[in-house]
């Protein structure tokens, strides 16, 4: 059970990471990872939302809309669950980091339609995951977005002192690395 627990773990932060793989997250992936400070900051509340929205769709879904059969409402109830764990985490950060909250501007509430925190809850339904496997399979997920935006937010301060050729600075240059990334992450499949 411990091996199956870490190979889920390890497959949804690094194999399978939902940005480099599924390209999941990717307006706050690309929007939120022009500092590491934010870049941490984004990416321990989409672990935090992530994990709660995991567990809680893990729960509504098995427990009560299989049971009485309305498993049609998944993507309402997902996208409530997600909702409220975003307003939780906002409510947190504007009170006990006011700046931090004010350099994420736009992007915190943003994590609300974060398509990899939803990608995230109808995977643990595809892949028909227990409890304690949903736990860790989302933790992974949300550490191997942190990851991804925390690795792309170092490199792009980086940049800012490359002499990077005038066509593709700004958009450019960020695409050109976070396809560059996406390959590097491609060599962590394992063949069977």
């Amino acid at each position: 059970m411990t091996a199956e627990l870490i190979f889920i773990f390890l497959t949804a932060a690094i194999i399978n990471n939902f940005v480099f793989k599924y390209f999941l997250g990717i307006c706050p992936f690309l929007g939120v990872s022009r500092r590491v400070d934010m870049a941490v900051g984004m990416g321990f509340a989409v672990t935090f939302v992530m994990t709660v929205a995991g567990v809680l769709t893990w729960i509504v879904y098995d427990l009560v809309l299989t049971r009485i059969g309305l498993e049609f409402l998944q993507y309402i109830t997902f996208i409530l669950i997600i909702a409220g764990a975003v307003q939780l985490v906002e409510m947190y950060i504007r009170k006990f980091f006011p700046s931090l909250y004010e350099s994420f501007g736009i992007f915190l509430p943003m994590i609300t339609t974060n398509c990899a925190i939803l990608g995230a809850c109808l995977f643990i339904q595809k892949f028909e995951y227990g409890f304690v496997q949903t736990l860790v399979f989302s933790i992974g997920a949300g550490l191997g977005f942190a990851l991804a935006i925390t690795i792309m937010a170092g490199i792009r301060e980086e940049l800012d002192f490359a002499d990077v050729p005038k066509p593709f600075r700004g958009p450019g240059i960020t695409l050109l690395t976070a396809a560059i990334l996406a390959m590097a992450f491609s060599g962590f499949l394992i063949k069977r």
